[in-house]
């Protein structure tokens, strides 16, 4: 019987761009799905781009459009974004669908219907500045379970508690960089902890990690707490039927997304119903996997499976988790360079399939953080890809091109050694199957060191110079050709450009089932070069491309003396205007009144200010820097701020009663 599985990722957030951490998640997920499909499973992939909440809508705000047009956008970006990396999706939606309003209020209705919502006053976080309640990450402070510095004010990062932004001690808004008040309202909120036996029994039963479980155990322990699912307008999403002011938080209706784009493949009529249902009625046989980073791992493997109990409606078969990314094992930086886009990848000329390649000779099944050495990265692609793997097939093509018109043998030279080869499917496809990708990479490339070592002995160069052994150079270059193909069949989940290229050449498809037949008396195109060398120019490149728009990081200096300490002019400006610069997404162009002329500064703070917020502002301005020559102008100096993440920036303002060029003692 046909495997019927339904895959998802995470879904990303439209205020942002696709970065290299979005696309770990991305590649691991498409490979699986890549590997389900090419061994006979029914597998759909199915993923959307979070539409709602605050951060879109003060985004859209910035830009002067629409909510629902500035989100549109982002999705676009989002899809060309991963059609450049082999992510192959079979729908892209959006949780700003009638599906997912749909889907959220009929599962809000029967959660209400079942009793599993109650009504609760509470105090929130509201900013007076900005003139709204705060949402749970834009208040910011330390964990109250661990003292971690420069949480969230929902969960930390460090020790994977949650709590109410409340709880946080010392907390400040990142809107403004004040400590916000608290102010009463009534919200809706979903009771988790009658779920903790339920919960626990689908833990058991489901497809887990040791990892996973072990969190989960400890969360179990501090209990489990109601979940706030309302939030108060303003705000983009979809209002709460019946309810004044109140919407729906886009932690409810993120994850209902995942069955509102499955609904949006399945279609409209009768047999998009029953399809739907086959997949997420209470009693479906169909298997679901969720793809997730740990970090998310609260929603997705309790409060979720928990509102599909509530709702009536199956819960995942498993909750996939993986660990953070690191680049040369640090956080990404936009300072140092390491904050890669997608776009930035591909805009230095770089290959997808390398990355793809990268990651998953990194990845397994556990929470484990996985760390890009952009040095590693080369080393690794040159030796493995361009030294190992594809050089199998360019050794033994040339003689069959030159010597035989294009023709392979009618017979191997070494049949037992194509059958080890081809023994090995099963052990791979386990591999890929647990996610054990690191080690399914390792296995490969041992059987291309074999293959490349049995070649050397061989020695088909030598074979050619003797035309009276011109039939055993036909069966060592067939055979060459033919591990080849093994291997990169082994290997077309992850490389999926470099199987399709290698297809053409072989005039052939590369199918999981048919490993084990030989291709032989068959034509093959003329071999062409399937992956290049990363030269240490192209990587050098894309730090400086993405070091370019970010100012200088914030790393500590070497000491230096009071008198070269004081050659760095300080001056008191005024914001005139602050606006957006097109093309960048992380510098505002600010136009300052610093007691004189006046002059303009471009500062890496657009992920922490809307430029409304800024006007009027006083700020402190190292007013003697060299003017810097950047693509979108001239910055004539450079305002202070503190924070090391650029959605993390707090500016430097002075006491008020200073004025525009006082200087700074």
């Amino acid at each position: 019987m046909t495997r019927k599985i339904l895959v998802t990722a995470a879904l990303p957030y439209a205020s942002g761009r696709i970065h290299l951490g979005n696309l770990l998640e991305m590649v691991q997920t498409d490979i699986w799905v890549r590997y389900q499909r090419l061994s006979g499973a029914d597998c759909a992939f199915v993923c959307a781009t979070d539409a709602h909440g605050t951060p879109t809508m003060l985004k859209a705000r910035e830009e002067g459009v629409e909510p629902e047009a500035y989100a549109e956008s982002c999705r676009a970006a989002h899809m060309r974004d991963f059609e450049a990396f082999g992510i192959r999706f079979d729908n892209y939606h959006t949780t700003h669908s009638p599906e997912n309003r749909a889907l959220v209020e009929r599962i809000y209705k029967r959660l209400a219907d079942g009793g599993h919502i109650r009504t609760r006053t509470i105090q929130q976080a509201y900013d007076e500045q900005a003139g709204m309640f705060l949402p749970d990450r834009y208040v910011r402070g330390e964990c109250p379970s661990c003292g971690a510095a420069d949480q969230y004010g929902d969960s930390c990062s460090v020790c994977g508690a949650t709590y109410a932004p409340s709880e946080l001690v010392n907390p400040r808004s990142i809107l403004s960089g004040l400590p916000p008040v608290t102010r009463e309202s009534e919200h809706k909120f979903f009771r988790l902890g009658p779920f903790e036996e339920p919960l626990k029994a689908w833990m058991r039963a489901s497809n887990l990690d040791r990892g996973a479980r072990n969190k989960l155990a400890e969360w179990f322990k501090e209990g489990l707490k109601d979940w706030d699912i309302t939030r108060d307008e303003p705000y983009f999403g979809f209002k709460v039927p019946g309810e004044e002011g109140k919407y729906f938080y886009v932690w409810l209706d993120a994850p209902v997304g995942y069955m509102a784009s499955f609904k949006n493949l399945c279609g409209a009529g009768k047999d998009g119903e029953e399809r739907f249902e086959r997949y997420f009625g209470a009693d479906s046989e169909a298997e679901l996997y969720h793809f997730i980073g740990k970090d998310i791992l609260y929603f997705h493997a309790l409060f979720w499976p928990a509102v599909l109990m509530g709702a009536g409606m199956r819960t995942p078969s498993g909750v996939f988790v993986h660990g953070f990314l690191t680049v040369d094992g640090q956080k990404m930086s936009k300072s140092r360079g390491t904050f890669i886009t997608a776009a930035d990848y591909v805009a230095a000329g770089l290959d997808p399939e390398y990355l793809r390649y990268y990651y998953a000779a990194k990845l397994g099944p556990g929470l484990d953080d996985i760390d890009l050495s952009l040095e590693d990265f080369a080393a690794r692609i040159n030796s493995d890809l361009v030294g190992k793997l594809v050089n199998i097939a360019s050794r033994c093509a040339s003689f069959i091109s030159r010597g035989f018109e294009g023709r392979l043998g009618p017979q191997l030279h070494d049949p037992s050694l194509h059958e080890e080869f081809a023994g090995a499917r099963d052990e791979i496809g386990e591999l890929y199957e647990s996610r054990q990708y690191a080690k399914a990479m390792r296995a490969v490339m041992a059987l291309a060191d074999r293959a490349n070592v049995w070649i050397n002995e061989q020695k088909p160069w030598e074979l050619a110079k003797d035309s009276s052994r011109a039939g055993t150079l036909q069966a060592v270059a067939t055979q060459g050709v033919n591990l080849f193909k093994v291997l990169i069949t082994y290997m077309k989940p992850v490389l999926p450009r470099v199987a399709s290229d290698a297809e053409a050449f072989l005039r052939c498809e590369l199918a999981w089932s048919e490993v084990a037949a030989p291709l032989l008396n068959a034509r093959i195109n003329q071999f062409k070069a399937l992956a290049q060398r990363i030269q240490p120019k192209t990587l050098k490149a894309l730090v400086e491309s993405s070091q370019e728009q970010a100012e200088s990081g914030s790393g500590r200096s070497a000491p230096i003396d009071i008198e070269e300490f004081l050659r760095t002019d300080l001056r008191v400006a005024r914001i005139v205007k602050a606006e957006r610069v097109a093309g960048a997404d992380r510098l505002l162009r600010l136009t300052l009144d610093d007691g004189g002329k006046g002059r303009t500064v471009f500062a890496g703070i657009a992920g922490a200010y809307a430029p409304s917020m800024l006007v009027g502002r006083k700020v402190v301005l190292a007013a003697n820097l060299k003017p810097r020559k950047m693509r979108f102008g001239v910055s004539e100096g450079m305002v202070l701020a503190a924070g090391e993440d650029d959605s993390r920036v707090f500016l430097l303002s002075p006491d008020e009663g200073a004025e525009p060029g006082m200087r700074v003692r």
